[in-house]
């Protein structure tokens, strides 16, 4: 899927329509209980609910993370996170680029039931949750993020539409529930922790949201505004607002934490001030020894600066960039023939080693910081021709138009900090399959955050506990 770009809004009309009989026959008026009465609230079930008042800042979190951003692969990211009371596991894609938190809800019938690798891919009930309750667009929540139809009251629904850069959609209602999550305790050790957050509950999803063999839950969004799922654990004093992904390019997975790190270290650039994603100013591009002839004023002609987003897969260059870029990396190879695939993808054969045959693209920003981008990150293989993942924003619809976007094609392999408290980003080089060291805010002591790969059942099965499987076969047959 690529960028996440609010757009307003599908009428609001036609989406109360669509959600009003989820909420029964009172024009979206929801007749509110006490939590647990009439059920069979268990101590646990009691506890779980108290302790997400209770719960001290946190060392870091650690999601652990799976899938790959390559084109010709899964083209996502995805994290596992637990929602409700008792807790169920969804997987979300990890997208840095948009604000709001939704999964798939049981209202949605189109929804898909399997994705990526044939993962079954349940239904959000907020009835099934102990704590799941929703959310009034008389709440400040609903006010912020302009969900609350004209003429709400206290006893209607918040609804959300959210349009992405790619034309898909999703609409549905807000929910606030319990998101359960791995604290981190120690060394590549955790513990479970839990904070209430509000999210949306999918009820209709369009385009590459829909069905498809990679499909998942729904969307993790990082962004930067108070309704993202980190700002809203940082009102709580569970998190600071910082927090680091290295995504492995080359066996899927990789680290997402959140957490103040200190190993590696990473130079920063400060982030565009007024900008709702996060935007850098870039300077200059450098492919091989020599620089693009370009002017400082053309990379930072829209003032908006470079967005980085783990949410979009390639990389896109405005067409005055765009074009001097490419010639370039093409004239290291003189005699290619370009095919233009499926409207989108410049490509061309070639049998030999990118790496050998292609130069490395060094994008330049402020404050003197580099990110270097190797030619089989920026060439992919598809229908047996290599292709160029550069992309022409100029070509793009009016959202996207002419913008500086970089996604996971230039993020991979490199250890990218987003420090909302410095209100800075920065990434290194980094091997994604090792872990990085996070630091404890209250003790002061570090602890390492390891790698991940949701394997194909979604989570390794530990050596230990096949071990174990093995000799109670063994003892059955002695038996």
């Amino acid at each position: 899927m690529e960028s996440r770009f609010l757009s307003l809004l599908l009428p609001s009309l036609l989406i109360f329509l669509y959600l009003h009989p989820v909420f029964g026959s009172g024009a979206g008026v929801i007749k509110v209980n006490y939590k647990f009465s009439g059920s069979d609230a268990t101590l646990s079930a009691l506890r779980a609910h108290d302790d997400i008042r209770h719960l001290s800042i946190l060392a870091g979190v650690d999601l652990p993370l799976g899938g790959t951003g390559r084109p010709d692969a899964s083209g996502l990211y995805y994290a596992k996170i637990g929602i409700g009371t008792p807790s169920k596991d969804y997987y979300v894609q990890v997208d840095t680029g948009t604000d709001i938190t939704w999964v798939n809800c049981i209202q949605c019938h189109q929804c898909p039931r399997r994705g990526y690798h044939g993962i079954e891919l349940p239904l959000y009930n907020p009835k099934d949750s102990l704590t799941g309750k929703l959310v009034s667009c008389e709440q400040d929540f609903c006010k912020e993020v302009g969900g609350g139809l004209s003429g709400c009251n206290a006893n209607s629904s918040c609804l959300y539409t959210e349009v992405y850069g790619d034309g898909s959609y999703t609409i549905g209602y807000f929910v606030e529930d319990v998101v359960q999550y791995d604290r981190i305790s120690g060394d590549l050790q955790t513990k479970s922790a839990n904070g209430s957050v509000i999210f949306g509950c999918g009820a209709q999803q369009s385009g590459d949201l829909g069905p498809s063999d990679d499909a998942v839950n729904g969307i993790l969004g990082f962004g930067k505004s108070n309704s993202s799922l980190l700002s809203q654990l940082a009102s709580s004093g569970r998190v600071k607002k910082m927090f680091a992904h290295c995504l492995d390019g080359v066996n899927g997975g990789g680290i997402f934490a959140i957490g103040h790190v200190v190993q590696p270290l990473v130079n920063t650039t400060p982030l565009v001030s007024n900008q709702p994603h996060y935007n850098v100013n870039m300077t200059g591009i450098q492919v091989g020894h020599d620089f693009l002839n370009l002017t400082t004023d053309i990379y930072m002609a829209d003032k908006r600066g470079a967005i980085i987003d783990s949410g979009t897969t390639l990389a896109y260059l405005p067409q005055m960039i765009y074009e001097p870029l490419v010639k370039k990396i093409l004239s290291w190879q003189m005699d290619l023939k370009l095919q233009l695939l499926h409207d989108q993808y410049t490509c061309f054969d070639f049998a030999g080693s990118v790496d050998d045959g292609f130069p490395i693209v060094t994008l330049h920003f402020q404050n003197s910081l580099s990110l270097r981008v190797y030619p089989h990150e920026y060439l992919f293989s598809f229908e047996d021709l290599m292709c160029i993942g550069w992309q022409n924003s100029g070509l793009e619809s009016q959202d996207k138009k002419n913008i500086t976007l970089l996604g996971d094609l230039v993020l991979a392999n490199k250890l990218v900090l987003y420090d909302l408290e410095k209100h800075a980003i920065g990434w290194t080089e980094y091997n994604c399959s090792s872990s990085i060291q996070i630091k404890d805010e209250i003790t002061g002591s570090v602890h390492l955050v390891g790698a991940h790969t949701l394997s194909r059942g979604w989570e390794f099965t530990p050596p230990v506990v096949i071990i174990l499987l093995m000799m109670a076969v063994l003892h059955c047959f002695i038996q």
